[in-house]
């Protein structure tokens, strides 16, 4: 009897491997949601605390929460970690490796 499992490799970037549409832009406002929602957790204030912070309604940080990202730009998650007062560094440079890539780093 075979009991193998099969699998497959990751690619490090599951939008890529489920096939959608710019995986690498969505990976991105997924890291940058978790970002702001650690901080959130981090200081231990209520959803509607951070939405008052945030300008936006306590539903809308729900859906930020659990990565239901369709209705906030890149920008507009950028403008969230500024009002939780973070400091947001974009730093652009010629590509080393075959295709550009976009990377984000989190220093706490």
């Amino acid at each position: 009897m075979n009991n193998k499992i099969e699998h497959i490799k990751s690619s490090g970037n599951i939008f890529k491997d489920m096939g959608l549409d710019l995986p690498d832009d969505r990976l991105a406002k997924a890291q940058i949601a978790s970002m702001i929602y650690d901080i959130i957790e981090q200081r231990d204030i209520t959803q509607e605390k951070a939405g008052h912070i945030l300008g936006i309604n306590q539903p809308k940080v729900s859906a930020l929460k659990n990565g239901r990202l369709e209705g906030f730009s890149m920008e507009r998650l950028f403008l969230f970690l500024k009002a939780l007062d973070q400091d947001v560094d974009i730093i652009v440079k010629p590509k080393k490796q075959d295709e550009a890539r976009l990377s984000l780093v989190y220093s706490a």
